[in-house]
């Protein structure tokens, strides 16, 4: 169980100074960096395969098959078979709100081996929070591999475990999620979030990081303005979702924008899944997305879903962060081999909300961002 004393877990200190502005990008489908990897990126990568090594993971991950489905949206469909055999049984959800329960599995009880640092950002450089002249302690984030890993690296960013906070997201929890891509060289490095009925299958809160060399459509789709002092957006192509995006002098702000969103959604027993990757500013189907490109910035995607509880419906896949960003993990290779961009949409489809739930809910976000 992981409750030997805090102090003895290895550290990684950071500060803005190490967030990286000028990314480096390759042309072409894959986002490979073009600039050396970052001491965060090294960290994560370096102790992540230490650990697969070690035999820690359910299953050796290996070099996913991976294919672009032919169509305008360029899903990346992977086939991780393994995964769908060899993960932890997910727990028993039945409410967007509901309480932490130390009887089900939590990253408590985890192997401490699993454990890749513990992630501090340094108060002295960077002062920690202020919000209306009250001091916030930042967020002690311990990051441990997946052991049932969906790509290289792919690890999970656990806020105070001790804490056991329930999944809900917290401020400071999806600022310092902003800040990990920020900490990364590397464009293909994305984060994400499944709330309770978005198919997290813990209830203890978590983000999840991981890297993939493959470009995503999520990363330059246009978007339409709703409230754009408070960064907030509507993409304008499918699947219909909400957009935050932030340079790294922003971040703050924009976490408090993001967490009255989901504390809203919660709220009002909303599921919905959060992705964060690098990408362009914000424009819309009359500009040209090549003058608002340069990948510097932090896109968040926001979407709003049915909720589903129980037994998953079987499909090709299941419907969670990755793949509403248009990554998607087959279970089996004749759905991997057959599956088409119209397959995709459909079942995506169904697990959203309709036109005009999304148009309310937009409504509400809007005087809801406003009134702040």
């Amino acid at each position: 169980m992981m409750k030997n004393d805090p102090t003895m877990l290895r550290q990684f200190v950071y500060s803005k100074r190490d967030f990286v502005t000028d990314l480096c990008q390759n042309s072409g489908n894959s986002p490979q960096r073009a600039s050396p990897p970052s001491k965060f990126d090294t960290s994560i990568q370096a102790g992540w395969t230490e650990r697969m090594e070690k035999g820690l993971f359910r299953y050796h991950l290996g070099d996913l098959q991976t294919r672009i489905l032919p169509g305008p949206r360029e899903y990346v469909a992977q086939l991780n078979i393994q995964r769908g055999i060899e993960r932890r049984k997910p727990q028993e959800i039945m409410s967007i709100q509901q309480e932490f329960s130390d009887k089900q599995f939590n990253f408590n009880k985890i192997n401490p081996g699993e454990i890749i640092f513990e992630l501090i950002k340094d108060r002295e450089a960077d002062k920690a929070l202020h919000d209306n002249g009250q001091l916030h302690q930042p967020c002690r984030m311990v990051v441990l591999v997946n052991v049932s890993p969906l790509e290289f690296g792919h690890c999970l960013f656990v806020p105070d475990p001790l804490s056991c906070f329930p999944q809900i997201l917290t401020r400071s929890a999806v600022q310092v999620g902003i800040e990990t891509v920020f900490l990364s060289s590397d464009p293909g490095f994305r984060v994400g979030f499944n709330s309770l009925g978005a198919l997290a299958s813990v209830n203890h809160l978590h983000l999840h990081g991981y890297y993939l060399n493959h470009k995503l459509k999520i990363e330059s789709m246009p978007a339409k303005p709703l409230v754009p002092e408070k960064a907030f957006y509507r993409l304008l192509e499918f699947p219909a979702g909400f957009l935050f995006y932030t340079e790294s002098e922003d971040v703050e702000e924009v976490a408090r924008a993001i967490c009255a969103v989901t504390d809203f959604l919660v709220d009002g027993n909303v599921a919905h899944n959060l992705f964060l990757t690098r990408g362009c500013q914000p424009w819309n189907s009359k500009q040209n997305e090549k003058d608002h490109c340069s990948g510097n910035g932090v896109r968040i995607i926001v979407w709003p879903r049915k909720s589903c509880f129980g037994a998953k419906e079987e499909s090709a896949f299941n419907v969670a962060l990755c793949e509403l960003a248009g990554h998607l993990t087959f279970k089996n290779k004749k759905d991997y081999e057959l599956t088409t961009e119209n397959d995709v949409v459909d079942i995506i489809q169904r697990c959203l909300l309709t036109d005009s739930e999304f148009l309310r809910l937009e409504h509400q976000l809007i005087c809801h961002l406003k009134d702040l």
